[in-house]
């Protein structure tokens, strides 16, 4: 990421814009004259902290067996390292190109990766962000496989042509000593052998090195020599070679399903050939052909059977069956189906030494989209627990939410009905990848990351001190009956496929209320409670929300022009607030058009609800007419007024929760006051509604008010920009689309960002006259797309003033619209306790307050100090404890000074959306600051945030730009390019949190977490886990006396003699270009001192050891010489004394 430093820059740079926008009213002070802000650029920076989740597309893997720390190398370029529980660790090759192999230096710390553009690169994995140190890049051969022997600093490279090349680790140099595919192989043979697929030395002796050719040729070569001991072939291709740990023996796999083992000395034929899972025919001919073995493993244990691990292999006739591993041992064999296609696997073994035996104890097993270990020391071979949080795709996320500074209670809280959740059968045994250590950071406050998911589930996860780990998992398609075949599926369904997928979700933590709105037009409310309830019937609200697109040429005099808004003294009828516990009344008959049909069918049956998040009530939008209901846009939750709201382009409903029922359901346009300046005439008529029983409607049990506001009647049209249309289009595609994200929508977007900028503004500037002007808009319902319907976009519950240059505070809801418009709606509570479940709420619309460039992203309030106003809420109760413990917890949270002193603005409104940011006064409702934040692209996520002890607005624009804005006065503090929208899952993911905290998907399976807060990228470093720990080489297998007496063991071998500059010479130049790495001298001095250092340590204790098992073999040999003169005088002595009596001695 291109880093810059606007600093110094930015403070003073738009003084004069902003005191240019900031107009002074009379009677009102200048703020910046109350308001010390005291955010400044140096409290921000951009940085990345972490990513979590599944690495995306795996395509390697590596293990350091002393360190116990695995790698996973992706087709992206990128590496995962992984260690005990929360170390976890996200590096990226500049080049993007695929990792094809991964080998550790073992317990130095370094990892040596090779790329399919013929890179091969060392990682300092002793700093905790890792570095590469070396690159070689091969200009003329293409890399197939490496090899790099334990305690050795000489990587062996084989190529596509054939040839191994020889790279010194520790200068990343290539060595004269080359071994050509010609020399070989037999010189009779007339094919070339393919390019190389296994490198490997005997494991007994260092100086014979096994080459695997594809086309089914093993040569083991003497390196001293420099020529090929043995010549093995088969008629099948090879895939991988595994040995026996003495050296004898080693086993191919081959592209037919076949396994061949092969004694050393014995290259004529193959000791063994089996098809492990081909069927035997019985005249004793070749088994059938099955598919190919993709990697063999050979292990072996001190007290039984070896061990063979396997992937692929299976029969032909296996159509459809899942990938699978083979673990053979012994007699008996075992077939491990996977969920996913196996990308590599590794037996983990107690030793590192490839010439001792190997006992193996698990085996990890790379999935393409999972991770697996393997228990091969219990019966059954059960897996064990993953405690990484590799299941974030389990199903594809479809919405994200981040909260910072959560109340300290929820983690435990949903940790303990989530720890009910877990499946059983895992291994008993310890995690095995068990290496690093954690972050020492002083970040110390909760953190929880909500995901909704396309199947309708929601996951809970604890994000705090930059770990991940699943707290709770809600499954919100309980709630309704699934259609068990195709035949039986509704066809009032208005998405094909993931019909429960999360659309939108809204949480206050504080009450733990939870609210969700899903694709097919429904919404589900929830409390949390710790106790396990069954509910009978499930509470269902069934709503109708008309197009105020009518399909009418002409005005209906019977039409629902005017809305019904029920006041603090209407009461409802009690029938018709009642629930439906009847199935709808709709009709869909195929000779009429679908009506009043929801596109979900709640559950009859009753419904066991565990312990966690239990449904409160189920509301769903019905068709209307033939017409679908249209998908959720903006929905928000109050507890301590027990009101949910939500919106789409046909309008906006407020249904209160404690009663079940619905308070109001109205259009967009008829939000708008009658003298209005920013209304909007219905491009047509609206049709008289037709209420149904078991349907509510905005006329039910509603009754009229004096003082409510009118929808408007007239209004001025002219046409329309065509260019906002398509814009507003694409906005509509990126924010409310379920889940499929098509090249073509990507494509889309980066044209639109150029014809934005190309259109600019050719509409009149809105903000000209902010407080006199009308939008106009065309009367022809033809031209005009449905995507480019004013559908409402954001809500905010507030303690406010509904109207202008009111001096009474009450509680009131800022509607936001795609359009650009803020609309005030006052809310009437009755009293609490029983009174609150009885008498009705009250709401009446107040007009629009403020309109602004682009839909309405965020809304917040600040008091006259600059401080946040948070929305009131309820302190969490458990709805199924007893009436006591419910009473004293049900508290509601003090509300807010409940008056202005006449003519003094007590409140700032701070608005944000697509194009720019305002601050108006309340209750004066003027306007003292405006920013415009982007005029070529549109923003896509904002949020007021706290960071630093105060409030600043965080935007995320669509050309990647991150910028912040203090408030109240919108001064830009960051303005970073950090991110170039290439992927709609980006645009639908992203949002803020408190504390300079972000997040987003940066790939189906991986969260990327970064900061904006100077304070933590200064502790970043403390707050990231180490990868690399001191620990022990375990010491060498010992020979044994006879083995030293009558020579065998592990032979060794000088390869600085034979690899050396002074013997071998140097490589051709052309043939591959060093690069050093990017840490410069500094990074690789400290890798000299590190990685080289201990290599070179390791060799002088080698040295050492040679030398004493050197004086040992010396002391044998002089007691093998004291034993043979002893030997020599007894047999002397036995032979004089032989013929002699007793009695002559």
């Amino acid at each position: 990421m291109k880093k810059f430093n606007i600093r110094k820059v930015l403070d003073g740079l738009t003084a004069a814009s902003s005191s240019s926008s900031a107009t002074a009213q009379p009677g009102t002070p200048r703020e910046n004259d109350v308001i010390q802000e005291t955010l400044q650029s140096e409290h921000f920076q951009l940085c990345k902290t972490v990513r979590h989740g599944f690495p995306y597309q795996p395509s390697s893997m590596a293990f350091d067996p002393v360190q116990k720390i695995l790698a996973v190398g992706t087709q992206t370029g990128a590496l995962r390292l992984f260690g005990r529980a929360g170390v976890e660790c996200y590096c990226q090759h500049e080049s993007g190109a695929a990792v094809i192999q991964l080998q550790f230096l073992i317990n130095e710390g370094a990892l040596v990766s090779a790329l399919a553009d013929d890179s091969i690169h060392l990682w300092n994995l002793r700093q905790k962000i890792p570095a590469i140190l070396h690159s070689l890049k091969f200009n003329r051969e293409r890399i197939t496989y490496c090899h790099l022997p334990f305690q050795s600093k000489w990587l062996y490279i084989g190529t596509e042509r054939g040839n191994i090349h020889i790279v010194n680790v520790e200068s990343f140099t290539l060595s004269g000593y080359v071994i050509m595919w010609n020399k070989a192989i037999e010189l009779s043979t007339k094919t070339h052998p393919g390019p190389v697929v296994h490198i490997s030395d005997n494991p007994m002796d260092e100086g014979k090195l096994l080459i695997g050719f594809e086309c089914g040729v093993v040569v083991l070569w003497d390196l001293k020599c420099k020529k090929a001991d043995y010549r093995y072939n088969y008629d099948e291709a090879i895939h991988s070679v595994a040995w026996h740990h003495e050296g004898k023996q080693f086993v191919c796999s081959h592209s037919d399903g076949t396994l061949t083992t092969w004694n050393i000395r014995a290259p004529a034929k193959a000791a063994q050939i089996i098809t492990p899972h081909g069927k035997q025919p019985k005249d004793g001919k070749k088994p059938e052909p099955c598919k190919p073995i993709l990697k063999v493993e050979y292990k072996t244990t001190r007290a039984g059977d070896p061990f063979m691990v396997l992937s692929g292999g299976l029969s032909y006739d296996t159509v459809g069956r899942r990938a699978c591993l083979t673990v053979m041992h012994g007699k008996s064999t075992a077939v491990l189906e996977m969920d996913y296609p196996i990308v590599d696997f590794l037996t983990l073994c107690e030793t590192p030494y490839p010439n001792d035996f190997q006992e193996p104890y698990a085996v990890v097993v790379l999935l393409e989209k999972d991770l697996v270990v393997i228990d091969l020391g219990q019966i059954g071979y059960p897996i064990f627990e993953n405690p990484y949080p590799l299941t974030i795709h389990e199903s594809p996320v479809t919405c994200c939410e981040y909260f910072v500074d959560c109340p300290a209670e929820l983690i435990p809280a949903l940790y303990s009905v989530g720890s009910r959740q877990k499946r059983q059968g895992y291994s008993k045994k310890e995690w095995p990848i068990s290496g690093g250590n954690w972050g020492q950071g002083t970040q110390s406050y909760p953190e929880i990351i909500i995901t909704g998911h396309a199947d309708g589930s929601i996951k809970f996860w604890d994000a705090s001190a930059l770990m991940l780990q699943v707290l709770y998992k809600l499954k919100t398609a309980k709630v309704f009956e699934r259609a068990r075949s195709k035949d039986e599926k509704a066809n009032t369904d208005i998405v094909e496929e993931d019909p429960f997928a999360i659309q939108t979700l809204s949480w206050c933590p504080e009450s733990r209320m939870l609210c969700v709105a899903g694709v097919s037009a429904h919404v589900i409310i929830y409390r949390f409670s710790k106790q396990e309830i069954t509910t009978e019937v499930v509470q269902l609200l069934e709503v109708r929300m008309q197009s105020e697109f009518g399909e009418g040429d002409s005005p209906d005099p019977g039409g629902d022009q005017t809305p019904t808004l029920p006041t603090p003294g209407a009461s409802s009828s009690p029938q018709e607030s009642e629930l439906p516990s009847q199935p709808s009344t709709g009709s869909n008959s195929s000779d009429g058009p679908r009506d009043n049909i929801p596109c979900l069918q709640v559950r009859s049956s009753p419904l066991k609800q565990s312990p966690g998040y239990q449904v409160e009530l189920v509301i769903q939008l019905v068709w209307v007419s033939g017409e679908p209901p249209q998908q959720i846009t903006s929905l928000a939750i109050n507890s301590s007024y027990g009101l949910v709201v939500f919106g789409n382009s046909n309008g906006l409903a407020v249904v209160d929760y404690l009663q079940k029922t619905l308070l109001l359901n109205m259009g967009t346009s008829e939000l708008y006051s009658p003298s209005d300046p920013y209304q909007r005439q219905p491009r047509s008529p609206r049709k008289a509604r037709q209420p149904s029983g078991a349907t509510c409607d905005s006329n039910d049990g509603c009754n009229t008010s004096e003082d409510r506001c009118k929808s408007p009647t007239s209004g001025s049209t002219s046409p329309c920009n065509s260019d906002d249309e398509r814009k507003q289009k694409f906005i509509e595609k990126v924010k409310f689309k379920s889940r499929r994200f098509s090249k073509t929508v990507a494509n889309d977007f980066a044209k639109m960002s150029r014809k934005i900028s190309s259109s600019g503004e050719q509409k009149s500037d809105l903000d000209t006259k902010d407080n006199s002007f009308t939008r106009s808009r065309s009367s022809s319902v033809t031209s005009i797309d449905r995507e480019s319907r004013e559908a409402i976009s954001s809500f905010h519950f507030c303690e406010s003033f509904p109207k202008k240059n009111d001096n009474l505070m009450s509680p009131c809801l800022l509607v936001g619209t795609t359009q650009g418009t803020v609309m005030m709606v006052a809310l009437s509570l009755p009293p609490g306790g029983d009174q609150r479940l009885q008498q009705p709420v009250g709401i009446s619309s107040c007009g629009t307050m403020v309109e602004l460039k682009g839909g309405i992203l965020t809304m917040a309030l600040l008091d006259a100090a600059g401080a946040l106003l948070p929305p009131s809420y309820e302190p969490w109760y458990d709805p199924n404890a007893s009436d006591e413990e419910k009473e004293k917890s049900r508290r509601r949270r003090p509300a807010s000074p409940p008056s202005s002193q006449e003519g003094q603005d007590s409140q700032f409104a701070v608005l944000c959306s697509e194009k720019q940011a305002k601050v108006v006064a309340m209750p004066s409702q003027t306007r003292i600051y405006k920013h415009n934040i982007t005029e070529t692209s549109f923003v896509l996520r904002a949020d007021v945030v706290q960071i630093a002890g105060a409030n600043c607005i965080a935007c995320f624009c669509a050309n990647g730009h991150i910028m912040t804005l203090s408030l109240p006065s919108l001064r830009p503090l960051l303005d970073v390019n950090y991110l170039p929208l290439t992927d709609m899952r980006i645009a639908r993911t992203f949002c803020f949190s408190n504390l300079g905290q972000a997040l987003y998907l940066t790939s189906p399976t991986e969260i990327q977490r970064i900061t904006y807060s100077q304070e933590t990228c200064d502790n970043r470093q403390e707050m990231l886990s180490e990868l690399f720990t001191p620990v022990e080489t375990p010491e060498a297998p010992n020979r044994g006396f006879f083995k030293g007496l009558f020579g065998g063991g592990a032979q060794s071998l000088d390869r600085e003699d034979l690899f050396g500059e002074t013997v071998a010479g140097k490589a051709s130049r052309s043939l591959a270009q060093h690069i050093p790495g990017p840490g410069g001298m500094e990074g690789m001095k400290g890798a000299a001192s590190g990685v080289v250092g201990d290599l070179a340590r390791a060799r002088i204790a080698l040295d050492e050891r040679g030398q004493k098992l050197g004086e040992l073999e010396d002391r044998t040999a002089a007691m093998m010489a004291s034993a043979e003169s002893f030997s020599k005088h007894a047999h002397d002595m036995m032979l004089k004394y032989k013929d002699k009596k007793w009695y002559q001695l």
